[in-house]
């Protein structure tokens, strides 16, 4: 851990001069934003804070990844800090239910929040209130070849039956419609969040994640049967199995395959290999049921009030800070992700801008991706599942008992 504390006073003051600073307190203030870019950003963040707050020193401790999983119950239950950075949707829920993490609903409603973060308020919901202010996601969707699908007049589809529809095209023309990387599965997670968050909807997916639902329940077999059809018509990449995330890619680099249900992070190392602008695009993934709203994928990053921490008063301030246009932008210019306040700026990067334009209008929910919504046992099966649908759909019917049968260990 590494704890860097910020004062407007000279660190060798005494503590009777200390006292007579004009200090509203000590907001502490534990994240594991350790990574370069998130930490750069999250400085830059309690930087600009304190000069607008200089009554409010911040003590900063800062976690690796893998140290914060393991710390965070124990900090928030024995020793908690003013302000927590975590995740939105069912992944703050295990803190909620433990009564660790104080509703916020003044913050959202003093800032009018409820406008400005509208396409993640649905994230931070459970039950009618919220827990705490996100400051950036990241697109999914659908990455392609766009100068492929022009040299074979395939228009960007939009609904299932023009999707099923240029997946046929590209077969004729000897290209692999859909690659993908499943031997570390949570690939797989992704297409099946898409699928059923298109045939049942954002509350339906949250439902199931939380275990409220069952997975042989008609209305996941739908979700399945949906898949199923792409697994059939031979969509998606031979052997998958075999390949990583990073090796999926080539196919599609190469011209050998099209389109990539995948986050935005792809990007980058497809224009490392070779691919420029004109020849990459993304597209929302397409409507199924047209009755449902449409929600996304969107990995979202939150700074929640512990229910034990000593200085609400100025934590609330910090978030009120945080959820702020220009200072959303500041901190996603950095991050090379997206804001969520409806009126930050976005970096000059085209597909920056399409997830923004696209999440910033959602109104079906956010969704955070299978593996933060789930348990992480239901998660872990849930995805091996996935796969060997994808390598043997026949069984499907066995894969959803089998993962009925963990629903019913893990939800107890």
């Amino acid at each position: 851990m590494f704890n860097n504390k910020k004062t407007l006073a000279p660190l060798l003051v005494g503590a009777s001069l200390l006292a007579t600073q004009a200090f509203a307190g000590e907001l502490v203030i534990n994240t594991d934003t350790s990574d370069p870019a998130p930490k750069a950003a999250f400085a830059a963040v309690i930087e600009g804070f304190e000069k607008e707050n200089p009554d409010v020193s911040v003590t900063w401790n800062l976690f690796d990844h893998e140290g914060y999983k393991t710390s965070i119950r124990n900090f928030l239950t024995a020793d908690a800090p003013d302000l927590a950075n975590w995740y939105a949707g069912n992944r703050m829920l295990p803190y909620v239910n433990a009564g660790l993490f104080e509703p916020v609903d003044d913050v959202w409603e003093e800032n009018g929040l409820n406008d400005s973060l509208a396409s993640a308020a649905a994230s931070m919901t459970i039950d009618g209130k919220k827990w705490g202010v996100p400051y950036t996601y990241y697109q999914w969707g659908v990455y392609y070849r766009k100068d492929i699908f022009e040299q074979n007049g395939i228009a960007v589809p939009t609904n299932w039956d023009e999707f099923m529809a240029a997946g046929e095209a590209l077969k004729a023309a000897g290209v692999t419609p859909i690659t993908i990387g499943t031997k570390y599965l949570w690939t797989a997670a992704g297409v099946f969040d898409y699928l059923n968050l298109r045939t049942n909807g954002y509350d339906f997916h949250m439902a199931l994640t939380k275990g409220e639902i069952a997975w042989t329940d008609d209305r996941v077999r739908a979700t399945m049967n949906n898949w199923k059809q792409l697994v059939d018509a031979g969509f998606f990449l031979e052997n998958h199995a075999a390949f990583s995330w990073q090796e999926a890619l080539a196919p599609m680099v190469q011209g050998d395959a099209a389109m990539y249900v995948m986050g935005n992070f792809a990007v980058a190392p497809l224009r490392d290999a070779g691919l420029t602008d004109d020849q990459l695009g993304f597209f929302q993934f397409p409507v199924i049921n047209p009755d449902i709203p449409l929600a996304e994928e969107a990995p979202t990053d939150t700074v929640h009030i512990p229910a034990n921490a000593k200085n609400k008063a100025d934590a609330k301030r910090f978030l009120a800070y945080l959820a702020r246009a220009d200072v959303q932008t500041e901190i996603n210019a950095t991050l090379g992700q997206l804001p969520i306040n409806s009126g930050s700026s976005v970096a000059d990067d085209k597909f920056l801008q399409a997830g923004y334009n696209m999440l910033s209008s959602t109104t079906g929910g956010i969704a955070q991706f299978f593996d933060r919504d789930a348990p992480a046992e239901m998660a872990s099966a849930g995805m091996e599942g996935f796969q060997e649908f994808m390598v043997k759909p026949e069984r499907m019917d066995k894969i959803l008992e089998r993962l009925e049968k963990v629903r019913a260990k893990v939800y107890k």
